[in-house]
């Protein structure tokens, strides 16, 4: 268990309890924190052996760079060495918010929190305990979801209590995640835009505000990624999941669907909601719960291939992955 767990009111950030989490970043230990999107596991991004302790933690390869905090443009700026006019809108329209900028970074930030690549992730989270934290500790801070490598990211603190042992010295407890789905990556050099991982914020959001962005292709295995959540396999429950069509039958063993439509008879089922950003709410919560269960699988029916489920086909896909 976490040495320590505090609930935190987002709406009343205790400035004690805030201060005691700033304390331990800068004393290069663990703190778990709420974002918007998933609990991360954060160290002082400018510290080496602090940031190679979150690696250590989740069981983390190398190959899988970090996502950096920040508290404002201005802080963001000063551990990147370009800031394009695109970076300029993006972060004017969805800072604070689920929205990592991937851009040149300055020597400052180690090569472990990158991965050894040039370029670092830096946002601007909108969680009020977030942004107080790293206010508090004054650095930015590096922060991956909270959970062990390739395992179901973390929306509660729950979640957390038994993954990270004592590895971790606090977790602030500010309550379920309001997004639930990890951030939109996007890359920017050389005057082009590129996804790296869809989150919430979508494709078309994107272009609304810099035009073409381009996706992604899928990166070698083995090879540094220019951003976390590249890897075929991740995002998975302890126990198998499946992504099957409508209608689909049971497979044998103890199970249940995640469904919108009517299931067979006789098969356990839980109601998924219709809109997305409900759905991307809900889903980590779900298959949390249904982990602890010691079922022989969890069946999905796979969602509309339409953008605005383009980040949760994404994460469903790469849990479904067997390897």
């Amino acid at each position: 268990m976490p040495r320590k767990i505090s609930q935190i009111r987002p709406d009343i950030a205790d400035p004690a309890l805030i201060a005691e989490a700033a304390r331990l970043i800068r004393a290069g230990k663990l703190v778990v924190f709420p974002t918007e999107t998933v609990y991360g596991l954060g160290a002082n991004a400018l510290d080496p052996a602090a940031v190679a302790s979150i690696f250590e933690a989740k069981g983390r390869p190398a190959t899988s760079p970090l996502i950096v905090h920040v508290d404002s443009v201005e802080m963001a700026r000063s551990v990147v060495a370009e800031w394009p006019d695109a970076a300029a809108r993006l972060a004017e329209r969805f800072w604070p918010g689920p929205l990592t900028l991937v851009l040149p970074k300055q020597d400052k930030i180690p090569a472990r929190v990158t991965a050894g690549l040039a370029t670092v992730g830096v946002r601007v989270p909108r969680h009020p305990i977030a942004l107080a934290l790293i206010r508090a500790a004054q650095v930015p801070i590096a922060a991956p979801s909270a959970n062990p490598f390739m395992g179901l990211s973390p929306t509660e603190a729950c979640h957390v209590r038994t993954s990270l042992g004592s590895r971790v010295a606090l977790v602030l407890d500010g309550g379920p995640s309001s997004v639930g789905l990890e951030s939109t990556v996007v890359a920017l050099k050389e005057g082009e835009a590129v996804l790296l991982r869809p989150g919430m914020i979508s494709r078309a959001d994107l272009e609304a505000v810099i035009g073409p962005v381009r996706v992604a292709a899928a990166e070698p295995e083995g090879e540094a990624h220019p951003a976390p959540g590249m890897h075929a396999r991740h995002y998975s429950p302890k126990t198998p999941l499946l992504l099957r069509p409508p209608g689909a039958p049971a497979p044998p063993g103890r199970g249940v669907f995640l469904c919108w439509s009517e299931p067979g008879s006789g098969i356990r089922a839980i109601q998924m909601p219709a809109d997305p950003r409900a759905y991307a709410a809900a889903l980590y919560s779900t298959l949390h719960a249904l982990d602890a269960e010691n079922l022989d699988w969890i069946a999905v029916e796979c969602p509309p291939h339409q953008p605005e489920w383009a980040a949760i086909l994404d994460r469903l896909r790469r849990a479904a992955a067997t390897s």
